[in-house]
């Protein structure tokens, strides 16, 4: 059921059109006067506006002026005996939805109203959506409240409000692809087009293709015009993942779309100007690839105008609990069943844990983790076969003893998250989420168990 406004001057057309519109379980509010209309579509809701064009004190386009005006997008349908082209032209442009002309039937009443009705409801589920997909992306596409990754934020909020060319580096599984898209999203493009393309993925020849575009015929296959990602993402953001594996013909090619904003299409003589805000990932060493001529060194210095470092998650492990609740949280969400529970055994192992494939491989041992167990807590005998063979030996400590390995890992983390916060035992308990006591208990048994000298775990532990 809809709450339908209409305006007009006529009563026998305000009665039956609100007859035939209650018959399909509207709910009908009629106006002679639309003057007192526009007072009530400002103060109430309503689905749809059905409007005479002709009547005295204001007229339809006016009404349609006002109320939108007044930032009300309820769909509106103009009812004329007078239409003409440049009166629907001039509706349509208002913002009117559609209009009938005088005199019409019922039936083509009704089936106008439920299309209008139709059209409104599917743009407020699209804006709904569209509202929810950018608050999900807010909160969770970059999780973590650790140093390393506020300063990352902080450091991604200053950079989008550039236009300027950004570079970001970090091992594989990382992020790169979430803080490009973190920055595009912050940016003052962030309502045009963010466009993505792995440069990785293809040969040199399809690459250049598909960067540029081509003329119908540049190539065998090439049977109709195309355009290229440039073209596509004007106005917009251009993301290059994995921009190292560009052959060195192609990065010149590229440099110039860079300082000139233009370029030509495969087998065309036609320069085209863009745009275009281009983000480049990679998890090479630029630098020792320029050295070695496998990357142009003035590609790289237009590159790295910005540069943005991802940090590895073994360097912001405090990050670990809030990344792993979120991957289950969300796995179950998908799967349709409650999020589980990780015991504190399970997550200390998580958090001594390397991750030499970063936060992806946490994504995948989360995943696996909700897929396969039975108990609805995560326990540290599920992971442990996925975790300690590839355990590293702790610097200080020697290899993972076998029957030990949480109580190896668990001072590796104290001794780590010390370390981070210079030894302040404070911040370094309530990092690890323990008593400044407990932490101090733990230093003064290692220590006595090792019968080492006041050194890394005491003298770097100081701070109160």
């Amino acid at each position: 059921m809809s709450r339908i406004c209409v305006v007009d001057d006529k009563e026998i057309l305000r009665e039956s059109l609100a007859a035939a519109l209650e018959r399909e379980d509207h709910t009908v509010s009629k106006f002679a006067d639309p003057t007192e209309a526009l007072a009530e579509i400002k103060e109430r809701r309503f689905d749809l506006i059905l409007s005479d064009l002709k009547m005295p004190r204001m007229d339809g386009l006016t009404l349609i002026r006002e109320i939108r005006s007044a930032g009300c997008d309820t769909p509106i349908i103009m009812m004329t005996a007078y239409a003409t082209v440049a009166t629907a032209v001039e509706a349509m442009k208002l913002g009117a939805f559609d209009y009938m002309q005088k005199p019409f039937e019922a039936d083509t009443v009704v089936v106008l109203v439920e299309r209008a009705l139709e059209h409104a409801r599917l743009r407020r589920e699209n804006e709904a959506l569209r509202a929810s997909v950018a608050d999900l992306q807010r909160r969770h596409e970059l999780i973590g409240s650790g140093p390393a990754m506020t300063a990352l934020q902080e450091q991604l909020e200053r950079v989008a409000a550039s236009h300027a060319t950004v570079l970001v580096t970090g091992e594989s599984g990382t992020g790169k692809e979430l803080v490009s898209a973190f920055i595009h999203r912050a940016s003052p493009r962030a309502d045009r087009p963010m466009l993505c393309l792995n440069c990785a993925a293809l040969s040199a020849s399809l690459l250049e293709s598909e960067l540029f575009g081509h003329e119908r015929g540049a190539f065998t296959g090439a049977d109709r015009t195309r355009k290229g990602r440039f073209e596509l993402a004007d106005g917009g953001t251009l993301l290059l993942d994995e921009l190292s594996e560009m052959a060195l013909p192609l990065q010149a090619k590229l440099l110039r779309v860079l300082q000139e904003n233009e370029f030509e299409r495969v087998g065309s003589s036609v320069t085209r100007r863009v745009d275009v805000r281009v983000i480049a990932t990679t998890n090479r060493n630029l630098e020792e690839w320029v050295a070695q001529k496998r990357f142009r060194d003035d590609l790289y210095y237009r590159l790295n105008v910005l540069p943005v470092t991802v940090p590895a998650l073994r360097d912001h492990v405090e990050d670990v609990e809030e990344l792993a609740a979120y991957f289950l949280e969300r796995a179950a969400r998908h799967e349709g069943g409650a999020a589980l529970e990780i015991d504190p055994d399970a997550m200390r192992a998580l958090v001594a844990y390397s991750w030499p494939g970063n936060v992806r491989e946490l994504e995948n041992l989360c995943l696996r983790a909700g897929t396969l167990c039975k108990t609805g807590r995560i326990t540290a005998d599920l992971i442990e076969p996925w975790l300690g063979s590839r355990v590293p030996a702790v610097e200080g400590l020697g290899p993972l003893r076998d029957g030990r390995m949480l109580e190896d890992m668990e001072r590796r983390l104290i001794e780590r998250t010390l370390t981070r916060f210079n030894g302040h035992r404070a911040k370094t308990a309530k990092a690890l989420g323990m008593g400044v006591r407990t932490l101090g208990m733990k230093l003064k048994q290692w220590r006595e168990e090792s019968q080492e000298p006041q050194r890394s775990l005491v003298t770097v532990g100081v701070g109160v």
